[in-house]
């Protein structure tokens, strides 16, 4: 059995999100999917729109995930890898060649999956409070 992991705050679902996923669990046969705790975001600089506990039900409605766990400090995914025995962690390649997850390439094959249509919460948000987009945005 091959297992894949990834991580993320995964705060406004979108289809980018989704692909990734499916993505990630073509790789092999369980897919564990990291989810950064509102108090991990905290440290991270980062506010989600979503607690944790939205976040975490949205993303165990995707049929292609089979595990979810809270992600809760950086040198956790080594624990992680090490724990549940993955043999592939995979990232979207907007983190390829960052030193948050190069480093794990000696303990783990390491996936960078391209964006669709550069999806990603940031660009989602930016979307919603462009007042050109918003006006066709229903109230």
């Amino acid at each position: 059995m091959k297992t894949i992991i990834t991580y993320g705050t995964f705060d406004i679902l979108h289809p980018g999100h989704v692909e990734l996923l499916k993505k990630a669990r073509e790789l092999g046969d369980y897919l564990i999917v990291g989810i950064s705790t509102d108090e991990f975001n905290e440290i991270k600089g980062k506010v989600a729109y979503n607690s944790y506990e939205d976040r975490k039900a949205m993303i165990e409605a995707i049929k292609y995930v089979d595990m979810i766990i809270p992600e809760e400090y950086w040198e956790q995914k080594i624990d992680d890898i090490t724990k549940y025995n993955v043999d592939i962690l995979v990232m979207g390649d907007d983190w390829k060649g960052s030193d948050k997850f190069t480093y794990l390439e000696d303990f783990v094959e390491v996936v960078f999956i391209p964006r669709i249509r550069n999806l990603s919460s940031t660009r989602v948000k930016q979307d919603l409070a462009n007042p050109e987009i918003n006006k066709f945005v229903k109230k």
